[in-house]
Parts: C-alpha cells; structure tokens; sequence
C-alpha cells in the first residue's frame, strides 16, 4: 500500500479544516487535507464572518478575496421582527422592532474604531470555494477532496491513517506527526473516546434554501428578520438573505423554521410553508435544498488526545445565536497553527502544544453556554416584548398584536416597554467584547499580575488591553509615509513581535540576543514620537511606559509584557520567551490519553 508522509494531516474540508491548510502554508509547514466530500458546502450553514475572523483573514492575505464576494456592515447591519413580509391584513407586514447590529448602522464608528477591518456577511457555500481555492494554491497537490478516512491509529511518534478515494476505491496511507480533527466530530473524536458534553436535542428545526424574487417586500440593510405570525405560532421563522447579490435583489434566501408536523419530504408542503410565513400565497420560488439539524450547546471533554487535534464543530457546537460556531473553529486552528510551526521546526517544546487545549477549550465553554444563554433568551424575550407566552390562547394571539399596535397612549406603553426588553437583544447582536474583547488566562504566556479589564455583562463593551492573554489592541501607525495597524506588525509567518515605546532601545538591543539564543523569529516595533513608528492612537491603549515592552505572538495574542525597563532585559525577555515556549524544564510534560 502506498504511504505519504506529512507532518500534518487535516481531516476535514470545511471552513475550519481549509483555513487550517492555508495558515499552515502561511507558517511553512508541510501537511495535507482530506475531506469525504467532492465539493464545498452546498449548504448557506454559517454567514457571519465576525470582525475577529476578519483580521485572521487579513493576516492571512485572506481578506479581499472574502471581502469582494461578501455584503457589508451598511448591507447587512440590522435586525428586525416582523409579522409577514407583506399582506392586506391589518396585522401582515408590521414592523414590530428593529435595531443596529454585527457593526451596523451607530456600530460601525465604534467597530471601526477597534480594529482594522470590519464584520462581513458571506455564507458558507460562498465562503468555502474562496478557502479552497486559496489552500489549494498556497499548497498545490495536498488539498484532497473525496477523500475519506477509513482508520487510524497512533503507532510511536507517528499518528496513520487509511484514506479511501471515493471513485475508485483506492486506500493509500498517510503517516504524520500531527493530525488537525476538523471533520465535525464525525470520526477522530468518537474514535478516540472524546465525549461530547453538554445540552442536546434543544429544537428540530428546518432550512430551506430557495430562489424567489422578494425585490419588492425586502427591507435593504437586515441580515435577519424574526417572523412572528399574529396568528400562528407554528409559522414564526427567520429569514436570512444568501446572495450573490445583496439587498433587496437577492436571489437566494435561507428560512428556517421548526417544522412540527410537517413532512420535510414532501416538496409541496414545504413551498406551502414558505410562503405561508411570507404572506405571499401566489410568489414563484424554487426549493433548493433542506437542511435538518438540532439545537445543542456541547463541548468535547479534551481538545488534544495525544497527536490529535480537536477543532471546531468537533470541539464545539452551540446555538446559531451571536455566531460564534464557524468563527470560533477559524480561531481555534488559527491558535493552532503557529504553535504546530514552532514545534515542528524544534523552535519549542511539545508542551507548547498543550496550550492549545488550555487557551482554546476554556474559551469554547464560554461561547457555547453564551450561545445557550442567548437562544433560550431569545425566545422568552420575544414573547415577553409581546404579551404573549403560553398563558396565552391562539384565539387571543391576535389580540395581544392588536394591542402593541394600538395608537393609543396605551399602545405606545406596550411598545415602549416592549423596547426595554428587546434591547437586551444586544448581548446576541452587539457582542462586541465576546466577538475581540476575550483573553486567555492560562497558556502560552507569562502572566504580570494584574487584573483583566472590566467585562460588559451584556457582552456589547470592549475595553483595549495589553494584559498577556488578550488580542493586542488595533491602533493606526505611521511608517515611512504608510498607515499600517499594529497588527501589521505581525505577519503572516511565525515570527514573535516586539512593541517598545520611544524609549524602548534596550529591549530592541535585548530582542536582538535573545531571538539569535532561541533561534525564533522576533521582530521589533518602536512606537512614539521620533521613534520607527508614530502613532498617537498606540499610546492610548499600550498600558506601558515609554521604557516598557510588549511581546506578540504570532496569533496576535500578548504572550508578555513589562510596564518599564529592566535591569536586565536579555535576561527578563529570554525568561518569558522561554516560558511561552514550553521550555520550563521543573514542569513535567503532560501525558495525553
């Protein structure tokens, strides 16, 4: 049987699984990617890209050709509720709330003001051909489509594996060191004992993917619209636009709903349906596809078991709520990746690659029980706002809209309390700090100490901050007449970087000796007034003194920081470096499962 050897071996060509190809590449590290599928996929699936997913992207090279195709924060930067698309009844087409959202609208100054791209809207099927097409030139002949895995086993240094072609049956064998699981938890994990833990089986719910003209009822600027039918329950759905073309133009669209009783076989009910929520009785439209699948918020047991990875849907699976599911899975390999790079080119120690679990699994919980707190949120609030709620019988359901409407003075009462309540909705759609604002606490960093910055509750306030763990702050530079982000400053290899203020030359003298002893890769930036870069904004979020020091990773994660100088800078910055490393030789290497 023919064998390759790889370093790394990705299972699964999905967003995540593609994005680990090219940021492997990116870092220069040999692998291959396998997927069962053909193709892409064919499902709209995830289409927030969130503003921390896009400054990867940037990094990365990523972010035009995602950018061109993709609709943007005045596009899509709404959301609304609304009893039908439209209707002759009294109670058909009302607008019964709406507000800024993902960057949108008064958002966008705030978002802008954070980081150096903002949020976009591409769905998955959109998205994955632009990440295949990007692997497959960044590491040509490696990218493996029908392909599957059969079996697998850890044998020594080495993790092997069986791959089936599809067409033809053919099983080769692929020998790595290393094995990213980004197959959705449907192989690696189950294979290798990994527990999914958590919520299951929260809601059955529907996807239909179709094509219909709705130019003339579409509200230009919503990216989701909540339909809350005055007189059926069973026909609230949301509705989500799919492109290619954005606004009220768009040819295709994504309904999801709960489908009850309803047989997802058969054609004909399921257009029913459809147009049923829309109030559209006679509109043309032409079924795609269906896509069922259940609401859980779970979480694997362990991230690494022993030379695999576990990333993405397969670590992680949350409500749709706030958008962290496709998001969180590009942020997982993306912390992954630059530590494979340093331990396979013998830069750092095989327990850098612990951090990974560390960082990435405590970040997972968070997201998903915030995705499970926004989901049963959303629904309570929606019939709260509205008086409605299962004290409420069907025959009064169109009532309690009656009454929200009413111009009365106690309409407006209902309305504005309503409002009270639907603002709460920004913990899921203005989750600015969730979204850029998380830090790691524990990890490949040395800690100094002090204390994280204050954390909105609502999720919707983001507070800059150098404090190792955290996403260094985006502020603008000047350099040699460009205007540059101070994520620029770390590129998309694997190098360390180095921010000192103006008066930081000891620390880049210090850089100099310690980057030649560890043989890594660290760059130095000096930021300040007749310094190598200038920049008012940097002095504002840099937490240090002009003496001070703050070493980046390669992810753009503060590893390290000093507030001042030192009396020893070689020293103090060989010491944190080695320890970010895994370099610590008092510490015993974990043993993995």
């Amino acid at each position: 049987m023919e064998e390759t050897e790889v370093p790394v071996l990705i299972v699964g060509g999905g967003g995540c699984g593609l994005s680990a190809s090219i940021f492997l590449s990116d870092h220069g590290v040999g692998h291959m990617l396998v997927e069962r599928h053909a193709d892409t996929s064919i499902l709209p699936k995830a289409h927030y890209v969130n503003q921390r997913t896009m400054e990867i992207f940037r990094q990365h090279g990523l972010y035009d050709p995602v950018a061109e195709r993709a609709s943007t924060t005045d596009q899509f930067g709404r959301v609304r509720w609304q009893t039908t698309l439209t209707g002759d009844g009294p109670l058909d087409a009302r607008v019964i709330h709406e507000m800024d959202a993902f960057g949108g609208g008064a958002l966008t100054e705030v978002y802008a003001a954070d980081g150096p791209v903002l949020p976009v809207k591409l769905p998955q099927l959109r998205l994955e051909p632009v990440l295949r097409r990007q692997a497959e030139e960044r590491n040509p002949g490696r990218v493996l489509f029908s392909r599957e895995l059969v079996s697998f086993a850890e044998q020594g240094d080495r993790f092997v594996a069986e791959i089936r072609e599809s067409e033809s049956g053919e099983v080769t064998r692929v020998s790595a060191q290393y094995v990213i699981a980004a197959d959705g938890g449907r192989t690696l994990g189950p294979g290798l004992g990994v527990q999914m833990q958590g919520t299951r089986n929260m809601a059955d719910v529907t996807t239909a993917y179709f094509s219909a003209d709705l130019s003339k009822w579409w509200h230009d600027g919503t990216l989701i619209t909540w339909f809350v039918n005055p007189y059926r329950p069973d026909l609230n759905s949301i509705l989500i636009e799919m492109g290619p073309t954005w606004g009220r133009h768009c040819e295709e669209w994504g309904l999801t709903f709960v489908p009850g009783d309803m047989d997802r076989s058969d054609d004909t009910a399921v257009t029913a349906r459809i147009r049923e929520v829309l109030g559209l009785p006679g509109l043309a439209l032409t079924v795609h596809r269906l896509s069922g699948w259940t609401v859980e918020g779970v979480l694997a047991d362990r991230y690494r078991s022993g030379r695999v990875f576990i990333v993405g849907d397969a670590a992680h699976r949350q409500p749709p709520t706030t958008g962290l599911g496709l998001n969180g899975g590009i942020q997982d390999v993306h912390n992954l990746a630059w530590k494979l790079a340093a331990v396979l080119a013998g830069r750092a120690d095989d327990r850098l690659l612990d951090t990974y679990e560390a960082e990435r699994r405590t970040l997972g919980k968070r997201n998903v029980e915030w995705g499970l707190a926004t989901w049963f949120h959303h629904r309570v609030m929606t019939e709260a706002a509205l008086g409605l709620g299962p004290h409420i019988p069907p025959q009064r359901r169109s009532s309690a809209f009656t009454a929200y409407f009413d111009p009365s003075p106690v309409g407006a009462v209902a309305r504005a309390r309503a409002a009270e309540l639907f603002a709460t909705h920004r913990a899921e759609c203005q989750a600015h700090d969730l979204e850029i604002g998380f830090g790691y606490e524990e990890g490949a960093l040395v800690p100094d100490g002090t204390a994280p910055p204050p954390r909105s509750p609502m999720g919707d306030t983001y507070h800059p901050t150098t404090r190792p763990g955290h996403r260094l702050p985006h502020a603008w530079i000047e350099h040699e007449g460009r205007r540059l982000s101070t994520h620029d400053l770390v590129g998309a290899a694997t190098s360390f970087v180095l921010i000192t203020g103006p008066a930081g030359t000891a620390w880049a003298q210090a850089a100099e000796q310690v980057a030649e002893k560890f043989s890594v890769p660290l760059t130095v930036a000096r930021i300040g007034a007749g310094a190598q870069y200038d920049g008012d904004g940097w002095a504002v979020v840099r937490e240090i003194a002009d003496d001070g020091a703050v070493l980046v990773r390669p992810d753009h994660h503060v590893a390290w920081r000093s507030m001042g100088a030192a009396q020893d800078p070689a020293g103090v910055l060989a010491q944190a470096l080695s320890e970010v490393l895994g370099h610590r030789a008092a510490e015993p290497r974990r043993t993995h499962s």
